[in-house]
C-alpha cells in the first residue's frame, strides 16, 4: 500500500488500549493495523504550512514565519497560558480568536510520563493531551474557567515539579510507579489561595495503555528532512511516536505539515 501527502499529527481513540489513525492528505491509515508490519516512511522535499500554503521550510511549531509571528494560534498563551489575556479584554493578536480558546473551562492535571508532570489543557482535550505525551496515567487537580487562571496554578506547581515529559524514557517504556492521588493531595498545598476554588474533588485516575510490542533499549529519534525517511518493523506507538524495532523513533507531530510517502 502506498499513501502520500502532508503529515498531521495522529488521532486517537482511548479503548482498552490507544487507537491510532495516522491522517496523510485525505487518507486516515489505522496505525494499530501495522504494528508488527514492516513500512517505509519518505521525506518528499514539501511543506504545506498550517495557513495551507506551500512553504520551503519552517519556523517553529510547523508554522512559517509569517504565521508564527502573525497567527494567534501561535501566540504567547498557546505555550505559557499564565501569559493568556482574554479574560481582560485584551488582544495579543486576535481578540475574538483568543476569547474562544482562552475562556472557556481547562484542566490542571497531574500525569505520570515516566516520571510526574504538571501540564494545563482545554477540557476539551481529555484524555487527548494525555495520550500525545505517553502519559500512562493522569488525574485532575483543577478545573478553571479560564486559560489564564490554569497558568496561574500551572506556574505555582512548576517550582515542585516538571512540565515537561522525558521523551527519551518515555519512548523506551521507562515508566516509574507513581500514586497520583497523594501527590495531588501534596500537590494541593501548592495552589495560591485565590485559586483553590477551582480545585477539583474529581479523584479519578485515568489509566492508558498503549499499542507497544517491545520498546527500544536504546532510542534514536528520526528527522525526516534530515533523515530523508525512516523504515523498519514498526514494533509500537505512544505518545505521538512511532517506535521501531531498530530503536528509531519519530515523532509524528513534530513533522505536521511535511509532504511524506507512506508504503507498507
Amino acid at each position: 500500500m502506498r499513501y502520500s501527502g502532508p503529515l498531521a499529527k495522529m488521532k486517537t481513540n482511548l479503548q482498552d488500549e490507544v487507537k491510532y489513525y495516522l491522517e496523510i492528505g485525505d487518507d486516515f491509515i489505522m496505525m494499530n493495523d501495522l504494528i508488527g508490519k514492516d513500512l517505509k516512511m519518505t521525506y518528499l522535499n514539501q511543506i504545506t504550512c498550517f495557513c495551507g500554503d506551500l512553504v520551503s521550510e519552517v519556523f517553529r511549531m510547523n508554522f512559517c514565519r509569517k504565521c508564527f509571528f502573525e497567527k494567534p494560534e501561535a501566540g504567547d498563551a498557546i505555550l505559557r497560558p499564565e501569559l493568556s489575556k482574554a479574560h481582560l479584554g485584551e488582544e495579543d493578536r486576535d481578540l475574538e480568536w483568543e476569547k474562544k480558546y482562552q475562556l472557556q473551562p481547562h484542566l490542571v492535571y497531574l500525569a505520570n510520563s515516566a516520571g510526574l508532570k504538571v501540564g494545563v489543557t482545554r477540557i476539551g482535550q481529555r484524555p487527548t493531551r494525555w495520550i500525545d505525551q505517553g502519559a500512562r496515567e493522569a488525574i485532575v487537580l483543577a478545573e478553571t474557567e479560564n486559560r489564564f487562571e490554569a497558568g496561574q496554578i500551572e506556574v505555582a506547581l512548576k517550582a515542585h515539579m516538571s512540565d515537561k515529559t522525558p521523551w527519551q524514557r518515555m519512548v523506551k517504556g521507562e515508566d516509574v510507579e507513581i500514586d497520583l492521588l497523594t501527590e495531588k493531595k501534596q500537590a494541593v498545598q501548592y495552589v495560591p489561595d485565590e485559586y483553590a476554588k477551582f480545585i477539583s474533588e474529581n479523584d479519578e485516575v485515568t489509566h492508558i495503555e498503549y499499542p507497544v510490542t517491545e520498546y527500544p533499549t536504546k532510542a534514536k529519534s528520526v528527522n525526516l528532512e534530515k533523515n530523508g525517511s525512516v523504515e523498519g518493523k514498526l514494533v509500537g506507538i505512544r505518545g505521538q511516536y512511532l517506535l521501531f524495532s531498530s530503536g528509531a523513533v519519530m515523532n509524528v507531530r513534530s513533522h505536521e505539515g511535511r509532504h511524506v510517502l507512506l508504503e507498507f
